[in-house]
């Protein structure tokens, strides 16, 4: 089965304002450069409800997707994916047993369960290491992390996610599992960058 908007990868640039981040998705060419925007999201800071909508561009006149929490300032709830009609097409939610040493996040779409974690244990220590120090943990992070989804039955790679070092950040996402829908994908990386100290 293929998802109905499948895309085997892209890239996410993160650009930040005063008041919201902004997250732009771009398909990747065959030789590795960036193609064209695939959706344009934005997220507010601060909010107690979270939700964060995907746009066709950064004009922001037609959305095309969104995610939304399912409660306010409930770190366990889990988030819905809605397509542009409002109908439910995937969530994820927060593993935070597991996330006290490294960070992990379940993931459902039609016909996929997956299980996604750090990909380096070592990094994930150090990186909760460097929040408890004082002042040096306001200091913006300086480890590139990676996550790695994988299907819950069979163990095959769904999705992974890796950050680059760059001045903002900017990751680079491979979809080998076609039965993840680019949506919820999308959300899903979003989310590792806009939630992940939450």
């Amino acid at each position: 089965m293929t998802a109905p908007m499948y895309v085997p990868g892209f890239f996410m640039k993160q650009r930040i304002t005063m008041m919201v981040n902004q997250y732009e998705l771009l398909a990747a060419n065959p030789d590795g450069s960036d193609g064209q925007v695939l959706a344009f999201a934005q997220q507010k800071r601060m909010a107690l409800k979270e939700q964060v909508t995907f746009y066709t561009d950064q004009s922001k006149s037609q959305a095309v997707f969104s995610f939304k929490a399912r409660k306010k300032i409930d770190l366990g709830a889990g988030y819905d994916v809605f397509d542009a009609n409002g109908q439910p097409i995937g969530w994820f939610k927060k593993d935070f047993g597991k996330s006290l040493l490294r960070s992990s996040w379940h993931l459902t779409a039609p016909g996929l369960e997956a299980f996604g974690t750090e990909r380096n244990h070592k990094v994930a220590v150090i990186r909760r290491v460097w929040q408890f120090i004082p002042i040096v943990g306001e200091i913006p992070l300086p480890f590139i992390f990676h996550f790695d989804f994988t299907d819950n039955a069979s163990g095959q790679p769904v999705m992974s996610v890796e950050r680059k070092r760059s001045i903002r950040d900017r990751y680079t996402v491979h979809v080998p599992d076609q039965r993840l829908d680019f949506r919820v994908a999308a959300a899903m990386t979003v989310a590792l960058d806009a939630l992940q100290s939450r």
